[in-house]
């Protein structure tokens, strides 16, 4: 994935260290920095707290797009109206829950459990469809309404 090079990047442009924003994200210092440098994986919701704390787009974040923000994003992800959308795309692009964890490299259930919004997708699987199929994260994350697809 892509999003270490704008974490870096952001927190610098504020002059914040590391143990700054891990104290943000009530982590400890170590753990942020395996998310800065891609060790670990970044979960959803702590990107989405530093989308809003920086005021950017996670689409900005995974270098979809050049722009910072979209206009009327909501700060909160609800992981119901994310599964929702999750849904439509795959039947909009003719995928089955199987198809979908195939490509994912997962299971048919753990699809199942985030188009029900039991779980909020994942950082990788969100990323892997949105640069696959050229859609907005925040658009399936439910943040904005428009953009759906990026040019």
């Amino acid at each position: 994935m892509i999003y270490k090079n704008k974490l870096i990047e952001l927190r610098e442009n504020k002059e914040l260290k590391q143990y700054e924003i891990a104290d943000i994200l009530n982590i400890y210092k170590g753990l942020y920095n395996q998310y800065e440098t891609e060790y670990a994986i970044i979960p959803t919701k702590h990107l989405n707290t530093l989308c809003n704390y920086f005021d950017v787009s996670f689409d900005y974040i995974f270098e979809f797009s050049n722009k910072l923000r979209y206009l009327n994003s909501n700060k909160e992800i609800n992981s119901i109206k994310a599964g929702t959308r999750l849904k439509e795309f795959r039947k909009e692009n003719r995928l089955t829950q199987t198809k979908l964890a195939n490509f994912l490299n997962t299971v048919q259930p753990v699809i199942a459990n985030y188009e029900k919004g039991k779980y909020l997708i994942s950082t990788p699987f969100l990323y892997t469809i949105c640069k696959k199929y050229n859609v907005s994260a925040d658009y399936l994350l439910g943040k904005i309404d428009n953009p759906k697809y990026l040019k």
